[in-house]
């Protein structure tokens, strides 16, 4: 099963010293983000990858281009010209890297991909969040009700943390639920390949000419995920999933 990957926004600027790049290569830890994503994805063994390119698609391509060097030990011999891998890494995976275009929109990448997705139910997904969505459950979920599409809905949580008081000390302080019954879409989203005759044009976006019309035809079911979920859109999101990284236990590590 293939897992798409929309890698093709504008870049961000998530440090006042980083170069503007493509989000999904903003790195958490050593690696860029969508590196964690992938191998969230491969953990339950889904190892065939297609990553719709936009802005600078040459940052992602190069990345994976030189992938298997920078993940190995090597010895190169200046001499014979040669290079050789001492200690490969252990990544098994097809990566199909294609560039979208620069101004086309989250669901005209989709149609793009097309030619690539006609062959069976794939998994999609964008390229600057993570979570521990159970991938095995989420396509059970999904193959179980019979619709073209689902999309894993997660908690919507206040953008500011909530103070709770005893007299003037503070006992909580945490991010908390908008309200018991708010929910957003995580991506994580799983679809039968008839959901792109939903999608005609590069200016289509996915969350309206593609999820809000399957919607309005009772195609489209949610899997209620409360359970970790993180994207990046700020430089306090960067450093929450930096800090979570670096403690060594990562809720989207299963690797």
């Amino acid at each position: 099963m293939k897992v798409v990957i929309l890698a093709g926004g504008l870049g961000t600027r998530l440090a006042e010293e980083t170069v503007t790049i493509p989000k999904p290569m903003v790195q958490i830890g050593q690696h860029p983000i969508l590196w964690h994503i992938m191998k969230f994805y491969a953990s339950y063994g889904f190892e065939e990858f297609v990553v719709a390119l936009g802005y600078r698609a040459e940052v992602v391509k190069n990345f994976f281009l030189h992938f298997a060097d920078m993940a190995s030990d090597l010895t190169v011999d200046l001499g014979a010209g040669t290079v050789e891998r001492r200690r490969r890494h252990q990544e098994t995976w097809k990566i199909h890297l294609i560039d979208t275009g620069l101004e086309t929109l989250t669901g005209g990448r989709v149609r793009r991909l097309a030619p690539l997705l006609s062959d069976g139910t794939f998994m999609l997904t964008y390229g600057d969040g993570v979570s521990d969505v159970p991938l095995d459950r989420l396509l059970a979920f999904h193959k179980s009700h019979g619709k073209l599409a689902t999309v894993t809905a997660v908690p919507a949580l206040a953008r500011f943390g909530n103070l709770v008081f005893e007299g003037d000390r503070v006992t909580d302080f945490a991010e908390k639920r908008m309200t018991d019954d708010a929910w957003i879409n995580g991506g994580y989203m799983v679809m039968e390949p008839s959901v792109l005759g939903y999608l005609s044009k590069d200016e289509d976006v996915l969350e309206v000419d593609l999820l809000e019309r399957l919607t309005s035809d009772g195609q489209l079911a949610g899997y209620k995920h409360e359970g970790f979920w993180q994207c990046m859109d700020t430089l306090r999101d960067k450093q929450g999933l930096e800090r979570q990284w670096q403690a060594g236990s990562p809720p989207w590590k299963r690797w």
